[in-house]
Order: C-alpha cells, then sequence, then structure tokens
C-alpha cells in the first residue's frame, strides 16, 4: 500500500507539471527526470554528495518533495552519518517530511532508477544551469514590474538590477545568516593556509616588507584608508605598492583614479620601472640605448594584471558597478580610489560631511559585497600645517568626517619629514627621502610606523628591506634598480630640492594632482 502511494506521489508531480504546461503554455526551465537521477546517485554512494555539494543547494530542485530530500541528504553530510535510502528515510522522518515527500517507496523508486553515479556531476550542473534560468526569469519579471512603476528610481533600479544579475553569476544568491560551524571551518582553513605560507601573510602583500608584518596584508572586506597632506606621496604610494602586487605576485588589482588621467599615471609607472627622468618621458627625447632600456623594462609591466579606470567624479553606485564587472572578468583582488573626497555623493545629502558619510559607507559595503580590501585615499585638513613641532599627522586631522574613521578597518598616514622643511631628526640622522607610513588605527591588529625610502626623481616608494648598503661609501645605498641615493652631496641637493619645493608648496596644493 506505500509502495502505492508513493508512486502516485510521484505521478501526481509530474502530472501538476504537465497541467501547468497545458494551461499557460510554457513552464518555468526545469529537469525533473535528472532531479531524480541526482538524489537516487547520492543515496547508491554515500561519497558522492562531496562531489556536487558546490554546485547544488536545496532550492536549485525545481520539484518541492526532491528539496525537502536533497536537504535531509545534506544534513546527514554534515552530521557525518552515512548517506543511503535508510537513513535518508529516516531523516526526513524526524523531520515529520517522510510522507511529504512520497514516503519511502518514493526514496525506493528514486534507487531503483540509477546504477551508479558516474554521471552525477554533470547532471547536477544541468539542474543548477534550469536553477539559474529560472532565478533569470524571477530577476527578469521584478525588474519589468519596478521599471513600470514611475515612483521608482531609475538609479535604484539599475543598482538592484545589476547586484540580482552580479549575484546570479557569482553564486551567491541570497546570503542569510552563516551557522558558526561553517564560519568556525572556513576561519581554520585560512589559518591553516597562512601557516602554509612561507610569507606568514594572510591577506594580499604590498610590498613592502614592515608594512606587511603589522597588516599581515591587506585582509578581504576590509576598507583601508590612506591619508595625507597634498605632495606627500599618496599616488605615489599606492602605484608602487599596485606595482608590487601586480607584477610580483601576479594578483590582479584595479586603480579608480579621480584626479590624474591613466596615461600620466603609466607616465609614473614606465619612470619608476625605468629610472628615466620624467623629462625624457614628456619630451621623448631618448637615445637608442635608452628605448631598448624601456622597452625591456616595461615587459613585466605590460602584461600584469592592473586595470585603470580614469573616470572623474565616480559615484558610489557607478563604481559598485565597475568593481562588479571587473571582479566577475578578472578576478580583482585589491581595489584603491584616489581619491574619496573626489567622488560624487547623494544629491539630496544635507551637508558634504554627510555626503562623505555616505561615500564612506559606501566604500565598505562593496569591500564586503566584493570580498576584497578597497584603499581609499583620503585628504587630510589644513590643521596639520597650523601646529607646531613635527605636524605629524592625526586620525582627528581626517577631512569633512568622523564617519571615515569610525567605517575604515584600517587608518594610515603618510609622512615625509622634509617636506615640512625638517631635513635632521633628533638624533641627528637625515631625514631627506624618508618616509613614514603610520598606522593609526587597525581594527583587527597592531598599529605602527614604518619606515620607507621615497625616490623622488622617480616618485616611488621602495622597501628599506630592499636597500643594501654600498661597501664602497658608507653614506651611499642602492635601491632594487642599482642608482646610488642617499650621498652626503646627493642629500645636500635634495634638500635644496626640497626647499624649492616648499615655496611652490601652496601653489601645487591648488594647481597640481598630489603624489
Amino acid at each position: 500500500m506505500a509502495m502505492a502511494k508513493g508512486k502516485d506521489n510521484g505521478n501526481q508531480n509530474k502530472k501538476s507539471v504537465n497541467k501547468i504546461n497545458e494551461e499557460y503554455g510554457r513552464v518555468p526551465p526545469q529537469a525533473v527526470e535528472l532531479e531524480e537521477a541526482v538524489l537516487g546517485a547520492l543515496m547508491i554512494d554515500s561519497n558522492a554528495i562531496l562531489d556536487i555539494g558546490d554546485i547544488l543547494k536545496p532550492e536549485s530542485f525545481y520539484n518541492e518533495a526532491h528539496q525537502k530530500i536533497y536537504s535531509a541528504i545534506l544534513k546527514l553530510s554534515e552530521d557525518l552519518q552515512g548517506i543511503d535510502m535508510m537513513t535518508v528515510r529516516e531523516e526526513l522522518k524526524n523531520r515529520g517530511e517522510l510522507e511529504e515527500v512520497g514516503g519511502a517507496a518514493y526514496l525506493a523508486q528514486l534507487t531503483r532508477n540509477v546504477t551508479s553515479s558516474a554521471h552525477l556531476e554533470f547532471h547536477a550542473k544541468i539542474v543548477a544551469q534550469k536553477y539559474i534560468q529560472r532565478q533569470l526569469i524571477r530577476v527578469g519579471s521584478d525588474i519589468q514590474r519596478n521599471a513600470y512603476d514611475s515612483n521608482n528610481d531609475v538609479n535604484d533600479l539599475l543598482d538592484y538590477s545589476e547586484r540580482e544579475i552580479f549575484n546570479l553569476a557569482t553564486g551567491n544568491i541570497k546570503q542569510g545568516a552563516a551557522k558558526i560551524k561553517d564560519v568556525v571551518n572556513q576561519a581554520i582553513e585560512q589559518i591553516e593556509e597562512a601557516g602554509n605560507r612561507t610569507d606568514g601573510l594572510s591577506g594580499i602583500p604590498s610590498g613592502f616588507t614592515q608594512l606587511d608584518r603589522i597588516t599581515s596584508g591587506w585582509q578581504k572586506s576590509d576598507l583601508c584608508i590612506i591619508a595625507a597632506r597634498p605632495s606627500m606621496g599618496k599616488t605615489a604610494f599606492v602605484l608602487s605598492m599596485l606595482r608590487n602586487i601586480a607584477v610580483e605576485h601576479n594578483q590582479a588589482v584595479a586603480l579608480f583614479s579621480l584626479e590624474m588621467s591613466a596615461i600620466q599615471l603609466v607616465n609614473r609607472l614606465i619612470i619608476g620601472e625605468t629610472g628615466l627622468t620624467s623629462e625624457k618621458i614628456r619630451n621623448g627625447k631618448l637615445t637608442s640605448e635608452e628605448w631598448s632600456h624601456l622597452e625591456e623594462k616595461i615587459k613585466d609591466l605590460t602584461d600584469a594584471p592592473f586595470y585603470i579606470d580614469d573616470t572623474p567624479g565616480i559615484s558610489i553606485f557607478e563604481l559598485r558597478a565597475k568593481c562588479r564587472r571587473l571582479k566577475m572578468l578578472y578576478d580583482v583582488q585589491l581595489i584603491v580610489v584616489d581619491y574619496l573626497q573626489l567622488m560624487a555623493g547623494s544629491s539630496d545629502a544635507g551637508s558634504r560631511e554627510q555626503e562623505v558619510s555616505t561615500i564612506s559607507r559606501g566604500l565598505k559595503a562593496i569591500a564586503k559585497e566584493m570580498d576584497v580590501p578597497i584603499i581609499a585615499l583620503s585628504q587630510l585638513n589644513r590643521s596639520v600645517e597650523m601646529r607646531g613641532g613635527d605636524k605629524r599627522p592625526q586620525i582627528s586631522d581626517l577631512r569633512e568626517s568622523g564617519a571615515i574613521e569610525q567605517d575604515a578597518d584600517i587608518v594610515s598616514f603618510i609622512y615625509r619629514p622634509e617636506r615640512y622643511g625638517i631635513t635632521q631628526d633628533e638624533e641627528g640622522n637625515s631625514t631627506v627621502g624618508r618616509a613614514e607610513i603610520i598606522v593609526a588605527k587597525h581594527r583587527n591588529g597592531a598599529t605602527g610606523e614604518v619606515i620607507l625610502k621615497f625616490i623622488d626623481e622617480q616618485a616611488k616608494f621602495v622597501d628599506t628591506e630592499s636597500i643594501s648598503l654600498d661597501p664602497a661609501d658608507s653614506n651611499s645605498f642602492e635601491d632594487e634598480s642599482g642608482m646610488t641615493l642617499g650621498s652626503k652631496m646627493n642629500e645636500q641637493e635634495d634638500s635644496n630640492a626640497s626647499d624649492s619645493g616648499d615655496i611652490q608648496s601652496n601653489f601645487e596644493e591648488e594647481n597640481n594632482p598630489p603624489f
């Protein structure tokens, strides 16, 4: 009798599908027979769930009874229990769903229809494809319905449409509350991965050794703020860092430059790679040897997964859309925005402070959605110049909004004493070419200061640990390219250049893009 009932329920499901087909002419994409094959294979091969657990979710099944059966199988797998017809039957019985799915007879029918799990993964992918098609129909219907409603803001509608399509493409159609067991397992995996790495990092390496020791690399979903006064080297710093990540570590990075054009940025990168002067790059007066040198040096840079977008005045809405595409197309691992105060905020913001707060929150939301670190450059208030002493920046100097500090996981500053005419520290050591990266806030780690070398002629930062003393001259040191820097003569020349630069600093601040 039970056998007959199970068979009747199975037939009834198929009849209901056929009835819809007859009445409306079209049914949502589905593959009920393949769903049956998948479930039958899972119940005859206890380990088969390991092959498709990341392909299918309960809602991937069109038949509601199949959703419940698959959910029971997943529960058995999570509890490390054997999976067969008997254990599935008991799990469904404990849930009070056995009769709803067709009883034990229907489970037996599913196992009789398959002989092996040989084609399980292929069948599962087809079931998943049908589910995605159904979701596309749902999203399309929602978009169409909302588009007809004149009360809906078109920007909100575009954002919703793109977000839903992006979620479908990345497999994250809906993300509910996560069970702590799953999160703990992910955390353990990350700890194991970090332990297996020779550099000891858990995030994206910056290429600057001391900085990576503090941050353990830029962490996924973090919003990191790098702030400084104009001409301290904000753009130069992120360009140097992005070059390290893309060239040395072959990880895709993106730079949104709201101030400088892509050509200007690439010219800086070329100067840094080749050691040629900016004047030669600007006027193109290169010898044949210099051209050969240039072509050889930029080969790695040309092939690097480095993407630049120089759209001016970009909004959070536009940035989110562009980041989604970059993530889908190139699997970008780190995003930089240069710089935050140049972004366009909401038109209905009551004040500039509220507008910047909205931008800051939006950047943090994008970092979480994309699961990548976002580094946003920021300006500091003029109050830095008004203070006495060494004019070292503080968190309170962040321009226009305290929300930046609240939203950021890391707040750091770039400080170059020579920009304020300070050419020696308290111990009498030269500060020419010295750059300090001050990590003032670190939500998940330590704070501290990192010393880097700034090469003014090439507008780039280099790791002090990559600079070695020249045995022939204890007062000089070489960067990675072999250029000798920091001799007494060079220090004097750099100091003079710094003095002349200070005279023009106020003009540069208003008219020239800062580094």
